[in-house]
């Protein structure tokens, strides 16, 4: 025998919640309908206000809750209102029939809190749950039959997880005390075999020398920059005597620091001279981009001849010396070349000097000052995340950069470019497993996800306390 919640009404009068549905000619009144899936379980719970609700002395309504789906249906208890005469009827067949299975009626005037648990399907993730109504046609009354929907929004663990915004976290990078920049230029100086001085109009010489005076016109110039140092070396290419090519390379970067000294504004004591003698490495490199068809040989040379005056012979006998005539033309001249690095300060800027330099000249900023310039805006804004977004291009390598990059690709579920900051985060850091946390999350690795924020929150972190904290709302049953 169905279950029946049997219930017989007084005819009382009750003020209306204000956001009730009405049912049954707008005498029932049903409030926090819901219907919640746990685990293998649907809970369902509606708050049913019959206090309006007046039925004939000799009639019964029937109220079937049923969860619909579209093909299936599952019909909940029902609860079954007596009127007064069809009450006392009810109760005297109780008494005179003890083995009959009867509910025993309860006398209501409060507001039902009907509460059922079912298994849980698939198919119930979009079902809705109606309200079928049945006056029965008793003491020749004709039967009333009527059907209404009271929710069709189940809220599964599928769904809760999806809405869930799991927090992110990002990390506050060391301050620079000093910010200390360089920047480079490898400079083709055109030398006369076995000459040093620099002629400017000397094949493209001029190009070169413009380029060199600019960089450091460039920097001594901005009032925000200090120049430390100008490091010169020079290098010679890989013919004649070693100890002629080593004199070679350090008078070639003398020549240049007397150039700079009489065209620019640079102190002399801060230029640094060095000499990197013949340029080995260049040529290797050279030879590996080239068309030589006896590269690899003279590599093989190269790589397995230490002495070097013996290994200079090699290649100048190699296939009757056509290649070293070759390489004299096509790649010697670039080797003969000075590199010019300058070492410079940058100055340290307020939060309202960084937001204004960001926008045209990102890289006087370092990484902390960045980041205090994108936490004075309000947080997930888009001048919030474009700085972070600056930050990791300016400092591509760095692995708090990133891992910032990544709670901001996360706060937008970009998936893909999340896990690629990621895989240059500092993979120790209880921040990092906070945030791969929220990736799996966001993949539906629920496992891997609660596994992550456990070890981020064991280390201290609180955006992972909080993450699972949310999850458990969602796992667990709703109060």
């Amino acid at each position: 025998m169905k279950k029946k919640l049997i219930y017989f009404v007084l005819c009382l009068i009750a003020t209306l919640p204000v956001s009730a549905q009405k049912f049954y000619k707008d005498a029932i009144d049903i409030t926090n309908a819901s219907l919640w899936q746990q685990g293998e379980s649907l809970y369902i719970n509606i708050q049913i206000d019959m206090r309006n609700l007046k039925v004939n002395n000799d009639r019964t309504l029937t109220l079937t809750p049923v969860l619909t789906g579209s093909d299936n249906n599952v019909a909940l208890p029902e609860i079954v209102i007596n009127g007064r005469r069809r009450q006392k009827a009810y109760l005297r067949a109780m008494a005179l029939d003890k083995t009959t299975n009867m509910e025993i009626p309860y006398n209501t005037n409060e507001v039902l809190n009907y509460t059922q648990v079912i298994p849980y399907e698939p198919w119930m993730e979009n079902a809705y749950l109606n309200l079928e109504e049945n006056l029965c046609g008793c003491g020749g009354h004709q039967e009333v039959l009527a059907q209404e929907m009271i929710t069709n929004e189940v809220s599964t663990e599928t769904k809760r997880l999806a809405a869930l915004l799991p927090t992110p976290s990002f990390i506050q990078p060391k301050a620079e005390i000093v910010k200390a920049r360089s920047e480079q230029y490898e400079a083709h100086l055109d030398f006369p075999v076995g000459k040093s001085v620099i002629l400017p109009d000397f094949m493209n010489n001029q190009t070169e020398l413009r380029n060199i005076r600019n960089m450091l016109n460039k920097i001594h110039g901005d009032k925000k920059l200090t120049i430390t140092n100008v490091y010169i070396e020079g290098f010679a290419s890989p013919e004649g005597s070693l100890q002629l090519n080593e004199q070679l390379s350090q008078n070639r970067a003398e020549a240049l620091k007397k150039y700079l000294s009489a065209h620019e504004q640079i102190p002399a004591q801060l230029y640094k001279i060095s000499f990197g003698g013949e340029n080995w490495d260049g040529l290797v490199k050279a030879l590996e981009t080239s068309n030589l068809k006896e590269k690899t040989e003279i590599l093989n040379i190269i790589r397995n001849t230490s002495d070097i005056a013996r290994r200079k012979e090699q290649i100048k006998q190699l296939g009757g010396g056509t290649p070293y005539r070759i390489m004299l033309k096509e790649l010697y001249p670039a080797l003969r070349k000075v590199n010019c690095r300058i070492d410079y300060t940058i100055a340290n800027f307020k939060v309202d000097e960084g937001r204004e330099i960001i926008k045209t000249q990102p890289q006087y900023l370092s990484l902390n000052e960045m980041y205090l310039v994108a936490n004075s805006y309000p947080k997930g804004s888009d001048d919030f995340i474009n700085v972070f977004d600056i930050a990791v291009r300016m400092y591509p390598d760095d692995a708090v950069a990133n891992l910032n990059a990544a709670a901001v690709a996360l706060s937008k579920k970009d998936l893909s470019s999340a896990k690629k900051y990621l895989d240059k985060s500092d993979k120790q850091t209880a921040e990092y497993a906070n945030n791969s946390g929220v990736y799996y999350l966001l993949t539906g690795d629920m496992a891997q996800a609660i596994s992550e924020f456990t070890k981020a929150d064991r280390n201290g972190n609180e955006d992972a306390r909080h993450n699972l904290a949310e999850i458990e709302k969602v796992v667990k049953m709703k109060k």
